[in-house]
């Protein structure tokens, strides 16, 4: 089973210009798209530099 999964929140180590440090995953796979929760800025990441800064992981209420 994969770490990360769509609709979970990472908390990355280096904030965005904005102040957030909470991104919402949007897309998984070689490359990510993360949204930023604080200003909604969208960005495609390399899997390795997420899995590299990630401090924690917020997994998605399954209902």
């Amino acid at each position: 089973m994969d770490r990360y999964n769509v609709g979970d929140v990472v908390r990355l180590k280096k904030k965005h210009p904005c102040g957030s440090s909470e991104w919402e995953v949007l897309r998984v796979g070689a490359d990510f798209r993360l949204k930023c929760l604080g200003c909604g800025h969208q960005i495609m990441i390399a899997r390795k530099l997420v899995e590299k800064n990630t401090k924690e992981i917020h997994k998605k209420e399954e209902a």
